[in-house]
């Protein structure tokens, strides 16, 4: 079971560093390559690609509970630098993998479009506790909520289902950071 759960991860590792040089385009040969591998291997673990990838969708959104956790622990952090690191939470090694390709997703596999979208539109828990602490303290001025979390799922979901940053050259993390920074300089107080 423990070598299943290994194998898993090694998988998943090499699923990202293949997105990272072909985006969406990879290939489950080329992750058994990668990992010097058989195919065989690769498929008694996962039964094809969009398995693979549902799985790896669930392997990025626990990397990126575990950074949103550090943020929220961090007693050196200010109330506005948390809410705009967590609004844009990425963990440093997804960075430069090429995020601003997601859009084919929503074309060619929309399972796992409909699996992110999920994770994006569900997890606010964390975000909505810091922006209510940053109404109280007074760092924001009050704002409904709910609007702020549409206008992010809004531009997120754009940045999925559209080529706007291929097109443009912007990379999904700079896009993230520059969709926030405007959020922020629209709520300080």
């Amino acid at each position: 079971m423990a070598a299943t759960v290994e194998m898993k991860e090694k998988i998943l590792e090499a699923a990202i560093e293949e997105f990272e040089k072909k985006g969406l385009k990879f290939t489950m040969d080329d992750i058994a390559k990668n990992l010097a591998i058989s195919k065989k291997t690769l498929y008694a673990v996962f039964q094809n690609k969009e398995e693979m990838m549902l799985a790896l969708a669930d392997y990025c959104f626990a990397d990126i509970k575990k950074s949103e956790k550090e943020i929220l622990e961090d007693p050196d952090m200010d109330i506005l630098t948390k809410i705009e690191k967590i609004m844009v939470v990425l963990p440093d090694r997804y960075q430069n993998i090429g995020l601003q390709n997601l859009y084919q997703l929503s074309d060619k596999y929309p399972k796992i479009y409909q699996r992110v979208e999920t994770y994006l539109s569900t997890d606010w828990d964390a975000t909505i506790g810091l922006l209510e602490q940053g109404m109280a303290q007074g760092k924001i001025r009050p704002i409904k909520i709910p609007i702020l979390q549409a206008m992010v799922e809004g531009t997120i979901q754009q940045f999925f289902t559209d080529n706007i940053l291929v097109e443009n050259q912007i990379g999904y993390d700079d896009a993230l950071k520059e969709m926030i920074h405007i959020i922020i300089s629209g709520i300080k107080a």
